[in-house]
């Protein structure tokens, strides 16, 4: 039940709730974040829908960007 003397749910106080919601909301916002740029790194890697000749068709831009990687590094 609540406590009449400072009307919470919780049992925190305004100020505890406050510093609860700002790290809960923190955190979220990273997680939100991180996820996006996994998923993104995902699809860069192998896009959730192929082209018409399924995934075969990748394998052509793969090599050639392996190619123009490999002249960078040497």
């Amino acid at each position: 039940m609540a406590d009449a003397k400072n009307g919470s749910l919780s049992g925190l106080t305004e100020r505890e709730a406050q510093e609860f919601h700002g790290v809960f909301m923190s955190s979220f916002i990273a997680f939100t974040i991180i996820a996006i740029v996994a998923h993104v790194l995902a699809w860069m890697w192998r896009p959730w829908l192929p082209g018409p000749k399924g995934y075969a068709s990748l394998q052509d831009g793969a090599t050639q960007l392996a190619g123009t990687m490999m002249q960078f590094l040497t």
